[in-house]
């Protein structure tokens, strides 16, 4: 091919993160290949859903899209749902996946031929190629990888035991009587239990998770980040947290929070590979709770399940997991060193993503070649400050991206929009011609 005519990026995953990278590649002139299993590009599977319950953990005005127009979403908001568009509140996610299909629409239109959507599995990736199931191969000058967030893996499939909540009409076989064991009590415990609430389903739950720590609340308006002193950045991770703690008494911990949110990246890449270790296993889940919070009016709902008895939290150890034709059952070992066992008609797995890059295949295979390695964090795949995988050798290779949840090891906060946003910024002027 010409140098008038150069090879698009090929995106492999069409969720947020990759088609909202095609739209600012194309917005830059660079052609992109946007390769999705499911065809609903710029959903994902936060974004598909269609209930109205389902509410973004982020407040409307900090949802733009694009990093230069920091108001494009509530303008999106305002010109179609007029009733939805308050900057501070926290709008239907079902509206943000319109919103993101229109982006990437408009983006299509004013710039054709720069964006082309393909409908596929990506099964290898072989040199600059990428490989589909049916044996299409897409050659670009340029891969990333972002494949989003993958179904939990805890639990296996079968009987009484639902492993895949996201699963279309996975929740249907649950009836409005029946009580459900859940693994998990974070944001994907949330969901569950409110698309339950929204077929109807009266039963009581028992979430379980290794320490019962439930996602925190918003504020009813966004708090004044916390300007953090130094001994709060910097030293032993035992002083620091003992900082953070009396800084949260002083100031309250949303505000102490958002003084982190702005140099978490910057924190982690710092940090050591042991403190990092130390982090992952010791703070991580107050980490989780306190940073990735709910909307107020969703945290509502969930205390008026616990006031009225339908929903209890319990700390502990899965043991063992069975499943029957009439119901599942697992034991916990509790913190205090006793065992019970539980049992209901149903048992959800709601312990979120489960990314593991060394078994999934696609990755395996790159491992496997010595194109990538796993990062000793054990999050995902080691990459370096561009998101460029890194060869068994630590050599970064200069043609294999990762953005999006799958970049977590390299890049810690790398969930939410905001911070997505940022790298994809990074990523187009890396990638544009």
């Amino acid at each position: 091919m010409s140098n008038a005519f150069p090879l698009p990026v090929v995106i492999v995953g069409g969720g947020f993160s990759g088609a909202m990278l095609a739209a600012r590649l194309a917005e830059r002139g660079q052609a992109s290949v946007v390769i999705d299993r499911s065809a609903a590009f710029g959903l994902g599977v936060a974004y598909s859903t269609t209930l109205a319950a389902h509410r973004l953990n982020v407040r409307a005005g900090r949802m733009s899209a694009v990093a230069d127009r920091p108001a494009d979403f509530v303008d999106w908001l305002t010109a179609r749902h007029p009733d939805q568009a308050d900057p501070n509140g926290f709008a239907p996610r079902r509206l943000y996946g319109l919103y993101l299909r229109d982006r990437l629409a408009a983006v299509e239109e004013a710039r054709p031929d720069l964006i082309r959507r393909v409908t596929g599995a990506v099964v290898a990736v072989d040199g600059l190629t990428a490989v589909l199931a049916g044996g299409e191969r897409v050659e670009g000058r340029a891969i990333v990888l972002a494949t989003g967030n993958p179904a939990p893996r805890t639990a296996a499939q079968g009987g009484r035991i639902i492993a895949d909540p996201w699963a279309r009409q996975a929740l249907a076989r649950v009836q409005p009587g029946d009580d459900v064991l859940i693994l998990g009590a974070g944001l994907t415990m949330v969901d569950v239990l409110l698309m339950l609430e929204a077929q109807g389903w009266r039963g009581r739950a028992a979430a379980l998770s290794r320490r019962g720590l439930l996602p925190r609340a918003h504020g009813t308006r966004h708090d004044a980040p916390l300007a953090l002193p130094p001994e709060a950045l910097t030293g032993p991770l035992s002083a620091r947290l003992a900082t953070a703690q009396r800084l949260a008494k002083t100031h309250g911990w949303r505000r102490l929070m958002e003084g982190y949110r702005p140099i978490t990246l910057d924190l982690w890449r710092a940090a050591t590979e042991v403190e990092r270790r130390r982090f992952l296993r010791h703070l991580r889940p107050w980490w989780d709770v306190h940073r990735h919070r709910i909307a107020p009016e969703i945290a509502d709902e969930l205390n008026g399940l616990i006031a009225s008895g339908r929903l209890t939290v319990r700390a502990g150890r899965v043991l063992a997991m069975e499943s029957t034709d009439t119901s599942a059952s697992l034991r916990l070992a509790t913190r205090g060193g006793s065992e019970h066992a539980l049992s209901a008609p149903w048992l959800i797995d709601c312990t979120g993503p489960g990314h593991d890059a060394a078994t999934a295949p696609l990755t395996a295979a790159l491992i496997a070649s010595g194109r990538a390695r796993l990062a000793a964090s054990g999050l995902g795949l080691d990459l370096d400050a561009e998101g460029r995988a890194l060869h068994a050798d630590g050599a970064p290779d200069p043609a294999l991206y990762v953005l999006g949840p799958p970049a977590r090891a390299a890049f810690w906060e790398t969930v939410a929009v905001p911070d997505i946003r940022q790298r994809i910024e990074a990523l187009t002027d890396r990638l544009a011609i």
